[in-house]
Order: structure tokens, then C-alpha cells, then sequence
């Protein structure tokens, strides 16, 4: 444990990590032009809830850190039960195998560029610490840290909504949750792109319905961009050496 007399605390700089279109995340730049990557994203098919910053709803929640899969006490999972990973609707952006340790303790902050087929939809963040295989957990664990979600209707303000044009690119901020962790060498420092986390957040049906009030869904189809002029990515505050 640290005690700290700042937050964030004193020694600890800004670090900005970037998604590439091979799926990596570098303290580089993207250089490429009009980069990016998509998926569909179905509210009757969201992505389940596997741990995370929750503090009630044990009934249907669990909270805390686990490795991020799908598992028979997490509401929503089905057999095979898969990486989260895995799925269609998720974006998964990480680092190589670090080759020394990085402390990251502080705010947490996705800066996205993005589009959607629809007027409205949902965009989350989730920061994890990809452990590597071991005896203990031989296809590796990744654990959750942090995450995060935004409405598109509101990514300008919470108090007045503002739909999207379809196709129309819109910067975007996912305030994540604090963390303080290590990741140790070896591991690898990974940010998940998606829409949905349910049911510990409420399911965007991407029509613009009044919200609770929708009697439809539609599958929206969501680009995030990641190029010279879109340069999505992750902001750490990180303890210096």
C-alpha cells in the first residue's frame, strides 16, 4: 500500500498510449491516413458484465477483478463461455509484453474518434492488465481494472442531448474509473473499445427514444478511428521511475 498527499500524486506524469490499426497500443503517434476499425454492435446481444467498480446487485452483479470471460455466474454468458476478447463487438488495442514495470495511479481517460450508423448509441472503455499464461492460469489472465461508458446523445454535455448525423466522425471522453496498479514485466497494458456492459449499465437500443421509453432496437454499425487525424487513445498517469 502507498499513502499519497496528492492526487494525483506527486512524481506521477501523464501518458498518452495510441491505437493502431494492427491492434496494438504505442506510445507513437498513428501515422497512417484514414484508419479504422468497426464492428456492429446489437443491443439484444450485449457484451456481459464481468466484475468491475460495483457496489450493489450482488443478486445479478458481481463485482471486484477477473479474468475477463464469460462464466456460468455471470448473467448474460453462454456456453462455450469465451474471452470477452473474443467477441465481435469488442475492439481490443494492447501493448507487447512490457519489458519492465509500469505503475499507473491516477485518473484514467479514453480520448475516442468515432461514428455510428445510428442518431445514438454507446461507447465504453475498459482498461485491463493481460497477466501471461502460468501453472496457475495456462491460457493467462485478463484482469479488469477500470472502465467506462459514454452515451453519444450527451457527449457534449449531460444536460442537453445532441444527436449524432449517421457517419458524421465525433470526438468522444470516457472518464474510467481511478486505479493505482502494477503491471510487472510481462505483462501487457490493454484497453478494450465496445458499447455495452450489461446489465451493470443500461443497454443503448441506438434508436433515440426518449430514454427508458424504447419500444425498438436497431444494430448500429460504430467505426472507431485511429489515425493522423482521429489519434484515439488511452491518457495513464504513470510513476516515474
Amino acid at each position: 500500500w502507498r499513502s499519497m498527499e496528492a492526487w494525483p500524486p506527486a512524481g506521477a506524469r501523464t501518458s498518452k498510449l495510441y491505437l493502431h490499426d494492427d491492434g496494438s497500443l504505442k506510445v507513437s503517434k498513428p501515422y497512417a491516413d484514414a484508419v479504422s476499425s468497426e464492428y456492429q454492435f446489437d443491443p439484444q446481444n450485449p457484451v456481459p458484465t464481468v466484475g468491475g467498480n460495483i457496489s450493489s446487485g450482488a443478486d445479478i452483479i458481481i463485482g471486484g477483478a477477473f479474468d475477463q470471460r464469460e462464466g456460468e455466474r455471470f448473467y448474460g454468458s453462454e456456453a462455450p463461455y469465451m474471452p470477452l476478447s473474443s467477441r465481435h463487438d469488442v475492439l481490443v488495442f494492447q501493448t507487447p509484453p512490457l519489458e519492465q514495470e509500469v505503475t499507473v495511479v491516477g485518473p484514467v481517460t479514453v480520448k475516442l474518434w468515432a461514428s455510428s450508423s445510428a442518431v445514438d448509441t454507446d461507447f465504453t472503455a475498459k482498461l485491463v492488465d493481460v497477466h501471461p499464461p502460468s501453472q496457475d492460469f495456462p491460457h493467462g489472465f485478463d484482469m479488469n481494472l477500470c472502465d467506462g461508458i459514454i452515451r453519444a446523445r450527451y457527449r457534449d454535455s449531460t444536460e442537453r442531448q445532441e444527436f449524432m448525423t449517421p457517419g458524421q466522425v465525433y470526438e468522444f471522453t470516457i472518464e474510467l474509473y481511478p486505479t493505482a496498479n502494477r503491471f510487472t514485466k510481462g505483462h501487457r497494458i490493454r484497453v478494450d473499445i465496445s458499447s455495452s456492459n450489461f446489465p451493470r449499465l443500461d443497454v443503448n437500443p441506438n434508436t433515440g427514444e426518449l430514454l427508458g421509453r424504447s419500444r425498438r432496437t436497431v444494430i448500429a454499425d460504430n467505426i472507431v478511428y485511429h489515425d493522423t487525424a482521429h489519434p484515439s487513445h488511452i491518457e495513464l498517469y504513470v510513476m516515474e521511475s
